[in-house]
């Protein structure tokens, strides 16, 4: 059978946006072609189909149709309606980064006192200087339609520098706060780059206010370098007609640590990618998730774990909690190659689903080209126990409150792998937002 796609006309609708949009856009010169190259590859692609393996449950073509028009910069008006929004979700103690549909805004970020050995610049001032982190930001896979997108869309982000040794007094905060009261497109993309024995925290908190209908596409790079260490802590509160499209791609060094955690309980339609390279031996992840979805929210979370060289160790804990006609999606693959030897990598992911309409669907993979290795992963899903709602029920408990109680144990075991404990009630606060919104 010969199977024909029939290519949609989103190419060709962004094709006129991208070529109205090249003024504002930041770079010249090698950025502006690096712009029509990535442009040019997501044409020929479109967007993501159920055809590709990878988007096999997230066919984009059928949840969002079309990609809208590129936001405009803030004006005075939008600006005040985020600065409400910087105060509503502002993390006590946190240095907060505010990009304000897609663009940072430094009158609402805290960039005074940095410590010793740390920079903060806005993307759109590194595209349009020249700099060395040029070859880093200027990043496509061939692929990935909607990295590339993004990379030619890119309107500005932030980039982090940690020098060797170089450590954070407190988390950095970054806030992406959408205003459009129109349906747009906003693209950012940031770099951190963490030096040798350096020590970060990382926050991302996606919200809006009153923001209708619009999409996000943003795009992550982190390097990780020899013994250091990145906490980063992900936290989707998008609102209830919003889509998320977000990609990140992570290269570890040599007993370099990550500890990841992420969190969607917003947003209609989201997808949360991310790539993470084991270059350097002795690395260590430690990665967790949890999708909270009710009414008819779709969430995607997709994990590659790289594991290229030897003595690597991975965790990756995933939970999701799936109400009404909601949809859920886990896709976890680890790889491991053949020179990676003594390698000790565990995969665990569980669904519970709260209606008899609700669905998840639980991809775990092992791809294993060594034979000195230590290799496991999992996937359960199923409904809350009987027993269990019949003995708090017992106790005076509402079949809402009970439930709310058993929700909260489960999502819990992925939440405790945050390893700073604000952070971690910031975490929990949020899945108890949702079960409130539950009613």
């Amino acid at each position: 059978m010969n199977l024909v796609l029939t290519k949609d006309e989103t190419a060709d609708v962004l094709g006129e946006e991208f070529a109205q949009a090249r003024k504002r856009l930041p770079g010249a010169g090698k950025v502006a072609q690096f712009r029509q190259q990535a442009f040019d590859a997501f044409a020929a692609a479109g967007l993501p189909h159920r055809r590709i393996e990878d988007w096999k449950y997230t066919d984009l073509r059928a949840l969002m149709r079309k990609v809208w028009p590129l936001a405009p910069a803030p004006d005075d008006e939008a600006l005040s309606r985020a600065a409400s929004m910087v105060e509503a979700h502002a993390i006590s103690g946190a240095r907060q980064l505010v990009l304000v549909d897609g663009v940072f805004v430094q009158t609402l970020s805290d960039l005074g006192g940095l410590e010793n050995g740390v920079r903060i610049r806005s993307l759109r001032e590194v595209l349009e200087g020249k700099n060395a982190l040029l070859e880093r930001l200027l990043f496509a896979p061939k692929d990935q339609a909607v990295v590339a997108l993004n990379a030619a869309m890119m309107t500005d982000g932030v980039v982090i520098e940690l020098a060797e040794g170089a450590s954070l007094d407190r988390p950095i905060h970054l806030l992406h706060v959408a205003t459009s009261r129109r349906p747009v497109s906003i693209f950012s993309r940031s770099l951190v780059e963490i030096g040798q024995k350096a020590r970060a925290t990382l926050v991302e908190s996606y919200v809006s206010e009153e923001a209708n209908s619009y999409q996000v596409n943003d795009t992550l790079l982190l390097s990780v370098a020899d013994d250091a260490r990145l906490d980063h802590i992900r936290l989707v509160e998008e609102s209830s007609d919003a889509s998320n499209i977000s990609s990140s791609f992570v290269t570890l060094g040599a007993r370099a640590h990550l500890n990841a955690f992420g969190l969607t309980a917003g947003g209609a339609v989201s997808r949360y990618q991310t790539a993470i390279t084991c270059a350097g031996e002795g690395s260590r992840i430690e990665s967790s998730g949890v999708n909270l979805l009710k009414g008819r929210q779709h969430a995607d979370t997709t994990l590659l774990l790289d594991h290229a060289v030897p003595h690597c160790s991975s965790r990756e804990v995933f939970r999701a909690v799936v109400d009404d006609r909601a949809h859920s999606v886990f896709q976890g693959r680890i790889i491991v190659r053949p020179k990676a030897q003594k390698t000790d990598a565990r995969m665990m992911t569980r669904a519970l689903l709260l209606s008899d309409e609700a669905e998840a669907d639980n991809k775990p993979e092992l791809e294993i080209f060594a034979d000195d290795v230590t290799c496991g992963h999992g996937a359960t899903a199923g409904a809350l126990d009987e027993q269990l709602l019949f003995y708090l029920r017992a106790r005076g408990l509402s079949e809402r409150e009970a439930q709310a109680l058993l929700v909260q144990a489960f999502v819990g075991e992925a939440i405790e792998e945050i390893a700073d404990e604000a952070l971690r009630d910031i975490a929990l606060a949020s899945a108890a937002r949702w079960l409130s919104r539950r009613g």
